[in-house]
């Protein structure tokens, strides 16, 4: 009995095992590890640092790795009071299965000029086309004067290794490009 309370304890304090790179595939413990931060992170404003990358001119991405698509649902529960309803991590890791999901926050000078961007996955010299492209057609005005839109990327992971360094390139319909960020993909869970 004391032994069994000693490794509650124990477990208690060293926490849920730390993932030491993006995974694809979450195991049950990483699923409920993922939950319960969404549950604490109402908070924190900053609970999403880890999957925020910072471009150029304002520009950011933010990488929807699955753990932290069930960090948002977790999050999303905690702010509604509720509980995440039994089958829905499994139901938004079927919707996400075998994709690696990214938001981007573009700037620009004109409401209509994200439209036509066309985003790339380099990794090393092989560059990965998306399998998803969601490019907001009308910008929300700035307080500045410009434009802000938010796009949607989805890129195939059957070529990514949860440690890739990738570099996403984002191109205007003339193949200039316009953004450029760095993922490590080894410093997120």
């Amino acid at each position: 009995m004391i032994r069994a309370g000693a490794l509650a304890l124990a477990a208690l304090l060293i926490g849920p095992p730390v993932v030491a790179a993006a995974s694809f595939t979450l195991g049950p413990e990483e699923r409920t590890a993922a939950l319960q931060i969404g549950l604490r992170s109402v908070t924190l404003d900053t609970f999403d640092a880890e999957w925020r990358v910072a471009g150029q001119s304002g520009d950011s991405v933010t990488v929807v790795t699955p753990f932290h698509r069930l960090v948002l649902a977790g999050r999303h529960a905690a702010f509604k009071n509720q509980r995440v309803k039994h089958g829905e991590p499994e139901k938004l890791l079927r919707e996400q299965q075998d994709r690696l999901v990214i938001w981007a926050s573009l700037y620009g000078s004109r409401v209509d000029f994200a439209r036509f961007y066309a985003p790339r996955l380099l990794v090393g010299a092989r560059e990965i086309e998306p399998t998803f492209v969601q490019n907001e057609r009308t910008a929300v005005r700035t307080e500045g004067g410009g434009y802000l839109a938010r796009c949607v990327y989805g890129f195939p992971v059957k070529d990514l290794t949860p440690k890739a360094n990738l570099l996403l390139v984002v191109r205007d319909a003339d193949g200039r490009d316009v953004s450029r960020f760095t993922i490590d993909l080894a410093t997120m869970r």
